[in-house]
């Protein structure tokens, strides 16, 4: 056997492990979505191929479509907050100061902390009754009632600062990633030049970040749009669908047990609710890919 033809049997015997995992844990449940989408299946083991009718629910469902709207105000909220004080967090501890290593691990904490547990605990700060948020308000006479974060008029913001508050430090730490590897020489000229602050950053820090920030926001555009688990523990699509999210609504449907949900488990109908939530995804990714490389283009 030559030296080549063994080099590329150890490779593949390298990667034989990783093959075998990616296709039991991502191609074949692919393809089983694939599958029963096209069938009315609930899991008993009674299959009845329904061709496209799902998708024809799927067009007439109203629950669907809300939750499709719910979730671009929760991303389009989440992206809003998190990736401009991301970036502010990142400038302000790339400083040289005392106790900047103690506070980055700080802003970085929430992102190792499960997301049930930080949900549950703002649930009780945010508690309409006895809620340490509504408590400092009154106290320092901000409001004059308690406020029902929960209820119709505030379950959208409140998640979406829980959300904003539990992402912040991940994508902090790769803007802090991006400033470093921004050489000093180029703040040492401009400051020779006479620029300021607030000009090195506009002329110097954005535009050095720009390939890195590409990739940050994609990456929090797609979290943003496929995220649920905060909304599940605290409000579970409620009140009356306010924060019903794509992701969401295809888990009711899948494990309406664990749910509470009293609609039956669906696994063809959900099946075809995340393909199409698949698609909503990609196509917005695919849209900010697009319209971010051809800004790159331009300037």
């Amino acid at each position: 056997m030559s030296p080549k033809l063994r080099r590329i049997q150890e490779n593949a015997l390298f990667l034989l492990p990783s093959v075998i995992l990616t296709m039991a844990l991502g191609i074949y449940p692919l393809l089983w979505v694939l599958r029963y989408m096209f069938y009315d299946y609930k899991g008993y083991g009674s299959e009845l191929f329904v061709g496209l009718d799902n998708f024809r629910r799927l067009f007439r469902d109203d629950l669907f479509w809300d939750s499709v709207v719910n979730t671009l105000v929760f991303a389009g909220g989440k992206l809003a907050i998190t990736i401009p004080l991301s970036l502010l967090l990142a400038v302000l501890l790339n400083a040289s100061f005392r106790g900047r290593n103690f506070l980055r691990a700080v802003f970085f904490m929430p992102t190792v902390v499960s997301t049930a547990v930080i949900s549950v605990v703002f649930y009780i700060l945010f508690n309409a009754y006895n809620g340490m948020v509504n408590q400092q308000l009154l106290k320092y006479g901000l409001i004059s009632e308690p406020i029902n974060w929960f209820g119709p008029d505030y379950a959208m913001v409140t998640v979406i600062l829980v959300a904003a508050w539990g992402a912040v430090g991940n994508y902090m730490l790769l803007f802090l990633a991006g400033l470093q590897s921004i050489p000093r020489d180029l703040y040492e000229s401009a400051e020779i030049d006479g620029a300021n602050t607030w000009q090195s950053f506009w002329r110097i820090t954005v535009p050095m970040l720009g390939p890195v920030m590409q990739v940050i926001i994609m990456l929090a555009i797609i979290a943003s749009l496929k995220g649920y688990e905060s909304i599940m523990v605290m409000t579970e699509g409620g009140p009356i669908g306010k924060t019903e999210v794509m992701y969401l609504y295809l888990y009711k449907l899948l494990f309406p047990v664990s749910t509470g949900s009293p609609v039956e488990q669906q696994l063809g109908y959900g099946s075809a609710v995340g393909f199409a939530s698949a698609v909503i995804v990609g196509a917005i990714t695919a849209l900010y890919y697009y319209l971010s490389r051809k800004m790159n283009r331009v300037f």
